[in-house]
């Protein structure tokens, strides 16, 4: 009978040059699929002649910052209204996340789980047909086309993750410390502002942060219950992407991304692994 040769078996030290293979692999198609939209984006922002099949632009310039920033353009007026509009809905959604966390973390509330999962119904729907009822609702009531009804949609829209991560940040400060307060004298109010509320305001920064960018991004609620009247930033690059003017699209884009980029970067000092452990909980 003819012998069976053994197969040769690589070397250690080729065996480790082979494991990183498949990771690098990986690694390329994950960060292409990432930088790789970015990439085009940028390119868009600057390309003054650009069609197919060249892959790159045929001229560069900035003559779309301009035309964008133009009296004409209408993009500062619209930064300026989502930026207004989203700063206006972190306070009304603050306003109300605060008591409704505190109230969560502390007392025990009956069905607490389930009031926790009611502001996610906003979120469990499709917002199509959530919005246009809320818009024909809101033009009986005079709110149609108003920057307060923008603005009440968007808390709407946000409350969930205001409300979900103050009482996880209420929740990771520890309920003895308060107690120490009222018993060195302090009243309810006092020990709430100077011992709980200090502690739980990297949470409470956190969950601002989340209800800014989600009114920053807003489209929906913001074309069905603001549009023609209040122009924000999602509706501009709405408008540009629909005409075919890519960019003046991609530079809009680019606006919207550069904050939400940067406030994720704030959102990872501020959320710590203890409040992260309790939302939800």
């Amino acid at each position: 009978m003819d012998k069976v040769l053994p197969l040769p078996r690589l070397s250690p030290h080729v065996a480790d040059k082979l494991w990183w293979l498949p990771r690098g692999i990986l690694l390329g198609l994950l960060a292409f699929a990432i930088f790789g939209p970015l990439t085009n984006l940028l390119l868009w922002t600057v390309a003054e002649k650009w069609y197919f099949p060249h892959t790159l632009p045929l001229e560069y310039g900035f003559g779309s910052w301009q035309r964008v920033f133009s009296p004409r353009g209408n993009a500062v007026d619209s930064l300026t209204n989502s930026v207004v509009i989203a700063a206006l809905t972190v306070c009304v959604a603050l306003a109300l996340a605060i008591p409704a966390g505190y109230a969560l973390a502390r007392l025990r509330l009956p069905l607490r789980g389930l009031i926790l999962l009611a502001f996610l119904i906003p979120q469990a729907f499709p917002n199509l047909p959530v919005y246009v009822n809320v818009a024909r609702a809101f033009y009986e009531l005079g709110l149609n086309g108003t920057v307060p009804g923008v603005v009440l949609v968007h808390v709407t829209h946000g409350l969930v993750y205001a409300v979900w991560i103050a009482t996880a940040a209420f929740s990771a400060v520890d309920a003895e410390l308060e107690q120490a307060a009222r018993s060195m004298g302090a009243g309810p109010f006092r020990a709430f502002f100077d011992i709980t509320l200090p502690l739980a305001m990297p949470g409470l920064m956190a969950s601002a942060i989340f209800v800014f960018l989600e009114s920053l991004d807003e489209f929906t609620a913001s074309y069905f219950v603001g549009a023609p009247d209040v122009n924000l930033l999602p509706l501009l690059l709405y408008t540009a992407g629909a005409g075919g003017n890519y960019q003046v699209a991609s530079i809009t884009a680019l606006l919207l991304l550069i904050p939400s980029i940067g406030f994720m970067l704030v959102v990872e000092r501020f959320l710590k692994a203890d409040v992260l452990a309790r939302v939800g909980h």
